[in-house]
């Protein structure tokens, strides 16, 4: 093995092999386990989130690959109709073209040619994070089999009723003149205001007045609405008002979405252009008018002094007018939250037009029962309280887009306007040509899908449906689905509603939710803040001169950039060290706790790099120890095991346990924390020292083979236990390690997950080890109190011990003497007087270490003298800051907490030193 671990050299060259051999294709053995990999956008870069999300998808990919089921991890990328058109688009507009100088034919043809040549970034980088999906399958939502699925789902629900064309009020982007999901809608608190208007009642007597933050709507207004049981109105239900600025006038009525305890009582109803306004006029018959074009500007139903006015310009003038008739009652300044389209960042409108929609209602109901029963779990359960609250208020789903850029609706007119759903043209023409008794011209709807209704087809559509396939028949219902909380209802409850509709199953038993990414202070990771880290950046390094351009192009913000520059310029003075990917995954699994939020700190990503190396530098040693030596594995030679070996395999078993368990419960953090504790303290920091001692001097042939054959097995089997979060360097080593470990399979990733081996628990070696180990440390403790060089050989006496204690000693001496470095070990009997000591405690035996002679008395007095002192000054500053009462009134509480605190600690460090100082006087 090389002497420096270098992931960059390793890690290309087994992903490589791994893809190439097969290695990630279902095994065609064991139970079926299978994930679907939410499809990012093929327009994506690799970003911490995905970085996480398949971390976490691949850890289980492997695991259970190894433990023998018959894995899939179902890879594809979604076709994002409206980032990817985005991005088409302004590649024409650089041309100084647009879509519609193509035509809808020949700019489909530059998509799918853009696809094809840059549509792949994302599947590189899944395979730079080890992802080990099955590359043979990788699907795509515009691809044929897809197509066809949503084709024919389209279809029967239309035939059952349960999708329908009709002019609702839906989510729109005035740029992009297109409907958007809620997902692609962005709200921000944006400071506004809030404007008080009069409406004058049409009788002359009085008027009402009623606030909005956006005057421009009341041109669509068709009524003012009050509390049934606002004894302040009631008196006025059923009259009519004029509407200010228009030659119309509108009626009062009451209803129960009325708050009488906010602003005036009195609230204008603009059906076309609110929401809970439209539900409002649906229930009272009103008129619903648009005055709003698709542009937002202001329509030919508005009148004639705001018409083709923006509605920013328009809304403006309206406050103008209003203040000249004397109807402006009043303007506030007021924060509210704007809506803004993801891509476009335009003020969203609810806007009414024709659209297409699912009936969710009765789809929603199977779904919501497949989670009560418990054939789906949401894993953390409380996740299952987010779904029935979406689905127990589900309302009917706009599926049209009015882009060119997806799966086209299957739906064709004639010119009476009548509509033919179909799977083909072909049989939309005999449709018609049914209808009419003979041959008509028809057109194909112009809209295209919800990018999200190909992705609700996900688990059964790249399976084969609507075939009746082997892999269908195989993988569905699928094992888990592993995505974030904030598409719970977007995807998730999207794709139980079809699973149970089509396949009249789940999609998947388990949900599995995890946390979003958040940077070291805690906050979301976005581009508009500047704070995103690029995992790419993590596992390659990036130098100086990268991160100051990152900086200055707005990609970083500049505290994070100018911090993450100064501890780089520190460490790596040429930018970030490659930390690797399994340094990365690693840092993941560390923080994938269930359902919270994952706080990324670089500084940890610097340890799991370290724990790479420490793991690669304990395979060096127990390589140069083993290769080419007996081992004892084949050979047939006698073998016993010193009390090391027992123990470290002992050990092993109950971190094989914890690991499986965790990796089973989702709990990738507690089985990362047992991992390293093991390879780290237990392996690398007690073993491999413990196991020094024999190989190097012990004249017993079988116990050296005992400890070579440990050494080997107890590496070959953590390797496989660390695999699915380490892939790289686990493979790396482990094709070394195997052959002397008996094992001669073509990959670690084939061979299979440990499990218990009960015969290698021994309760007895724990406790003699763990008795070990507290000498030692009680050594090495006194060494550090007392400032002696870890290179002086030490003399220790025993007292008190009881004769567990005294065989131990005669057993494991030569491991006391070489780990502690100690001159001689003697007891002391009963009556013998101690001399001054520095004093440790191993069970109920006093462990003493005689201070004469090994220190300088008058320069550790100094040294302690000068602690003393300097602690002295930080204990009477911090108790005058708590004798201070304007400091214990004013300061927050925790901060009082903390400085309280502080003084307990120092005052019992200043009684420790003072102790050591009176021990060391009498010397």
């Amino acid at each position: 093995m090389d002497k420096t671990y270098d992931p960059h050299r390793i890690e290309q060259h087994w992903y490589d092999t791994w893809e190439r051999e097969n290695h990630f294709a279902p095994s065609g053995q064991g139970a079926p386990y299978c994930i679907m990999i939410p499809p990012p956008n093929v327009t994506g870069t690799l970003h911490m989130g995905h970085a996480f999300q398949d971390t976490i998808m691949d850890v289980l990919t492997r695991y259970h690959r190894m433990s023998g089921n018959n894995t899939l991890w179902q890879p594809g990328t979604d076709h994002a109709g409206i980032a990817t058109q985005m991005v088409v688009e302004r590649q024409l507009n650089a041309e100084g073209k647009t879509r519609h100088d193509l035509g809808r034919e020949a700019f489909v043809q530059r998509v799918w040619d853009w696809k094809h040549e840059s549509g792949g970034t994302i599947t590189q980088q899944l395979r730079r994070m080890g992802a080990s999906v099955d590359w043979s399958r990788e699907r795509f939502t515009m691809d044929d089999g897809l197509s066809s699925a949503v084709r024919e789902v389209f279809v029967r629900l239309f035939d059952e009723d349960l999708i329908y064309r009709g002019k609702r009020l839906v989510n729109w982007d005035p740029v992009l003149h297109t409907a958007v999901s809620d997902l692609e809608v962005v709200s921000e608190e944006e400071k506004g205001h809030i404007w008080h208007m009069r409406y004058p009642l049409a009788d002359g007597d009085g008027h009402m007045v009623v606030a909005t933050t956006r005057p421009e709507t009341m041109l669509g207004d068709t009524a003012v609405a009050v509390h049934p049981e606002d004894e302040r109105f009631t008196h006025l239900v059923g009259k009519r008002v004029q509407l200010p600025l228009c030659d119309r006038t509108i009626p009062v009525i009451a209803d129960d979405y009325v708050d009488p305890e906010f602003g005036s009582g009195c609230v204008k109803i603009t059906p076309a252009h609110d929401f809970n306004d439209y539900a409002v006029g649906m229930r009272h018959d009103l008129e619903l008018i648009n005055i709003l074009t698709e542009d937002a500007h202001i329509s030919n139903q508005a009148p004639a002094a705001y018409q083709g006015l923006d509605r920013f310009e328009a809304r403006e003038r309206i406050v103008a007018d209003l203040d000249a008739q004397g109807l402006l009652a009043a303007t506030e300044d007021h924060t509210l939250m704007v809506p803004r389209g993801d891509r476009t960042s335009a003020v969203i409108e609810p806007f009414l037009t024709d659209q297409w929609f699912v009936r969710a209602e009765p789809l929603a109901k199977p779904a919501i029962e497949a989670v009560e029963d418990g054939r789906i779990r949401f894993v953390p359960d409380n996740w299952k309280n987010t779904y029935y609250e979406w689905m127990r208020r589900i309302q009917d789903w706009c599926i049209s887009r009015q882009i060119w850029w997806g799966h086209r609706i299957p739906a064709w007119y004639d010119d009476d306007g009548n509509i033919f759903v179909a799977r083909d043209e072909e049989a939309a023409r005999a449709q018609a040509r049914a209808h009419h008794g003979h041959d008509v011209a028809l057109r194909q709807d112009e809209d295209v899908l919800d990018t999200w209704f190909s992705s609700a087809l996900w688990p059964f559509s790249t399976l084969g449906w609507p075939e009746n396939t082997h892999e269908l028949r195989t993988f569905y219902p699928t094992s888990v689905l592993v995505t974030g909380f904030d598409i719970i209802f977007f995807w998730v409850a999207r794709m139980i509603m079809m699973g149970m509709k089509f396949m009249d199953d789940v999609p998947f038993r388990e949900v599995y939710i995890h946390g979003l990414v958040r940077d070291s202070d805690g906050q979301k990771m976005s581009k508009s803040k500047g704070n995103v880290l690029d995992p790419i950046d993590i596992i390659d390094g990036i130098d100086l001169e990268s991160l100051v351009e990152k900086r200055t192009s707005g990609m970083m913000q500049p505290q994070l950039a100018k911090r993450v520059e100064k501890t780089t310029r520190k460490a790596y003075p040429d930018g970030i060290a490659p930390h690797g990917t399994d340094a990365l995954r690693f840092t993941f699994c560390s923080l994938a706790t269930t359902g919270r939020d994952v706080v990324f700190d670089m500084g940890r990503a610097d340890g799991y790099r370290n724990f790479c190396n420490k793991l690669w530098n304990a395979a060096r040693y127990v390589l140069m120890n083993t290769d080419g030596e007996d081992c004892g594995a084949d050979t047939g030679s006698e073998v016993r095991y010193t009390i090391a070996d027992r123990w470290i395999r002992s050990r092993l078993q109950a971190t094989v346990e914890e690991v499986d368990r965790n990796i089973r419960g989702y709990r990738l953090d507690l089985a990362a924390q047992a991992l390293y504790e093991f390879i780290w303290d237990e392996y690398c920091d007690w073993y491999l020292e413990l196991s020094k001692p024999v190989l190097q001097t012990s004249e017993d042939g079988a116990e050296r083979r005992g400890t070579r054959q440990t050494l080997v097995q107890v590496l070959e089997t953590v390797l496989r236990l660390t695999h699915p979060m380490m892939p790289f360097v686990t493979e790396e080593i482990w094709q070394r390690v195997a052959p002397l470990a008996g094992r001669t399979g073509p990959s670690i990733m084939l061979e299979p997950f440990p499990t218990l081996e009960e015969d290698w628990r021994d309760q007895a070696a724990e406790a003699d080890v763990t008795w070990i180990q507290t000498f030692i440390l009680g050594v090495r403790r006194i060494r550090g109190e007392m400032d002696i060089s870890p290179n002086q050989a030490l003399p220790v006496l025993l007292r008190k011990g009881g004769s567990e204690d005294r065989r131990r000693l005669d057993d494991y001496g030569v491991f006391l003497s070489r780990l502690a470095r100690l001159e001689h070990i003697d007891w002391l009997e009963t009556g013998d007087e101690a001399p001054e000591a520095a004093i440790a405690l191993v069970g109920e035996m006093e462990l003493l270490v005689p201070m004469k002679g090994l220190i300088d008395k008058d320069a550790e007095l100094a040294r302690l003298d000068k602690e003393r002192n300097r602690l002295r000054g930080e204990l009477d500053k911090t108790e005058k800051k708590l004798d201070n009462p304007s400091f214990v009134e004013k300061a927050p509480e925790q901060v009082v907490a903390q400085e309280r605190q502080r003084l307990e600690d120092r005052r019992t460090a200043l009684e420790q030193l003072d102790a050591q100082y009176a021990r060391i006087q009498r010397l």
